[in-house]
């Protein structure tokens, strides 16, 4: 391994966000909190959240302890958290926001990001009928987005994105919004690799930033699939890693970074938080990342198939235009 700079990236009010971060989803209470103040120890400084993933008060507690001990202050530390689907009535965005951020022990974030182009009913947390759904046309995401820029314009947020879209869905929004999406929050890793959405969203000064970059294998069972293939266990990505003197997991890490993108990789272990946080410092070269490119076969961890259920209003096939 060689050193190199902590990635950032930048920001058209030159706020900088570290490129590299945590993941909470799939944190569980008891351990999420001092997976946090762990990785604020080790040297973390970007935190990923959101109110569906049940843990935000815990992760709040985490920081408002950190703050306190002037471990690090929150001007240091950029954290970003998610408006979920059952909140995009106009009515119901600012004051979603203002749950988490009481949850979070915060006044504002740096990142807000509509988690999914998908609306619910209201109080709907993970929907289990295709009757909890509303058809986007009932709550549009222009009208949603409305409300975010509103966050903006009032200081609850620096900066607001999306996730889980695609190019067509972040390119009608950068058409007509006042104030454009600054991120869109996706799966990515050599597996699925979403090339020219990466490169068009860039073009369009949209970062990116990778979730599940590992593979989610620690993902709830319900969203597996059969004799699905396993990315740490890839055996041309440990023969990259061996050569390079690094895990599998932090060439998937790096990998993310040399594409300009932010990564968010989740762990509540002592160890693999620091290991993670180890990849930054991992140099690739064009023929490494040549090497990576030919593994993509366009596998997506998180199909999205949970939004198309019977009696839906969603499609696979409309959620990522393809």
């Amino acid at each position: 391994m060689t050193t190199t700079h902590e990635p950032k990236l930048s920001f058209a009010d030159g706020d900088l966000m570290p490129a590299f971060g945590l993941g909470t989803w799939k944190s569980e209470p008891g351990d999420v909190g001092r997976a946090v103040t762990e990785a604020i120890r080790v040297g973390y400084r970007h935190f990923d959240c959101s109110p569906v993933y049940g843990n935000e008060t815990e992760v709040g507690a985490a920081f408002a302890a950190c703050f306190e001990t002037a471990v690090v202050a929150r001007d240091d530390i950029w954290i970003t958290s998610k408006l979920w689907n059952d909140a995009h009535a106009p009515a119901d965005v600012i004051p979603a926001l203002e749950r988490t951020l009481a949850d979070l022990g915060l006044e504002w974030l740096d990142l807000y990001l509509v988690h999914w182009p998908i609306a619910q009913r209201a109080s709907v947390g993970i929907p289990a009928s295709g009757s909890d759904l509303r058809p986007i046309e009932d709550v549009p995401i222009a009208a949603t987005w409305e409300r975010l820029e509103e966050a903006v314009d009032r200081g609850f947020v620096r900066h607001i994105g999306v996730s889980n879209f695609s190019l067509p869905k972040v390119r009608a929004l950068v058409d007509h919004a006042r104030r454009p999406p600054e991120m869109n929050q996706v799966e990515l890793h050599p597996y699925l690799q979403q090339k020219d959405l990466v490169a068009s969203c860039q073009a369009l000064g949209v970062h990116v930033t990778a979730y599940s970059p590992l593979g989610s294998r620690d993902r709830p069972e319900r969203l597996k699939a059969a004799d699905e293939p396993v990315l740490l266990e890839d055996g041309r990505i440990r023969d990259v890693a061996d050569e390079l003197g690094a895990t599998p997991a932090q060439l998937l890490i790096a990998w993310a970074l040399h594409r300009g993108c932010a990564v968010i990789p989740k762990s509540v272990d002592s160890g693999r938080i620091a290991e993670n946080f180890a990849a930054r410092e991992l140099v690739l070269d064009p023929g490494v990342m040549e090497r990576l490119a030919g593994l993509d076969r366009h596998r997506r961890y998180i199909s999205g198939e949970f939004w198309a259920m019977d009696g839906s209003p969603y499609t696979v096939e409309w959620l990522w235009d393809e």
